[in-house]
């Protein structure tokens, strides 16, 4: 939008059409009021300004906000990102275990922009688990990851992080799982968590591994989630492909489903 404003303040011919699909939906539905073309040629008017404080307020909301405060400023902090965020991880740790599970609690990283606030020193590997079940139940994970990859896990070696969703690959999460030698994943099964493992390749390379099984076929009755549409179904085929998963986009092609990692803890 900050384009086509620059523009008609400029006195420059711009596609009407799009830009009325760039306004805010309360603008744009009364935008005969604020605004009058005069059409130059095929695609291009010139537009006159009718309503100038309007136009000023347009103007002030397609600046990019510095941060959450100032986006909530111009009436939607959604555009910015928050400052800070946290992240949960167990490590190897002096706390108290209670009860009888044996549970440590786990620590909080902060993250900023400015780096990474934390009261233990990373191990030099981290196993990020996507989904809050199975992070509680970090031990199970750790033994599966350590069959997967043929290597063992503990926490004496490896830190567990919970990173479901997009918050593992925020710029503040990514530049902090950057200071491990290696990153393990375990994420669903899906599309959606191969699309989060990507992003982690994409910006940390090759240290980032995918945790899967090394046989697919004992884990193919854990295969029971019906994908939400067919597009999805084939997009997470072919991203499996892609990726050198082609153990996975087959089984993903067989049984016509996808495998959530709580099916891990399943006894």
């Amino acid at each position: 939008m900050k384009d086509y404003l620059q523009k008609i303040r400029a006195g420059q011919p711009i596609n009407y059409a799009a830009f009325l699909k760039a306004l805010p939906a309360d603008i744009a539905r009364r935008h005969s009021q604020l605004f009058q073309t005069t059409r130059v040629s095929a695609q291009r008017w010139r537009v006159a300004i009718l309503d100038e404080a309007t136009f000023r307020t347009l103007e002030q909301r397609a600046i990019t906000p510095a941060d959450r405060v100032a986006a909530a400023s111009q009436g939607d902090s959604h555009r910015q990102r928050n400052s800070h965020s946290f992240l949960l991880v167990y490590r190897n740790s002096t706390h108290q275990h209670r009860r009888q599970q044996e549970a440590l609690r786990p620590d909080v990283v902060i993250l900023s922009r400015q780096g990474a606030e934390q009261g233990f020193t990373a191990k030099p590997a981290v196993l990020v688990i996507e989904n809050e079940e199975n992070f509680f139940h970090y031990k199970t994970m750790l033994a599966f990851a350590s069959d997967c990859i043929g290597r063992h896990l503990s926490l004496t070696n490896c830190d567990v992080v919970l990173g479901g969703g997009a918050r593992i690959s925020s710029e503040n999460s990514l530049r902090w799982l950057a200071g491990y030698q290696a990153v393990y994943t375990a994420f669903d099964y899906d599309g959606g968590g191969l699309r989060i493992y990507a992003s982690l390749v994409k910006a940390l390379g090759d240290k980032v591994h995918w945790v899967q099984p090394k046989d697919w076929q004992p884990w193919r009755a854990a295969f029971r989630k019906a994908p939400k549409s067919t597009e999805r179904f084939t997009e997470a085929v072919r991203l499996a492909e892609d990726l050198g998963f082609g153990a996975l986009a087959a089984m993903f092609s067989s049984t016509g489903k996808f495998m959530e990692q709580e099916m891990i803890l399943d006894d």
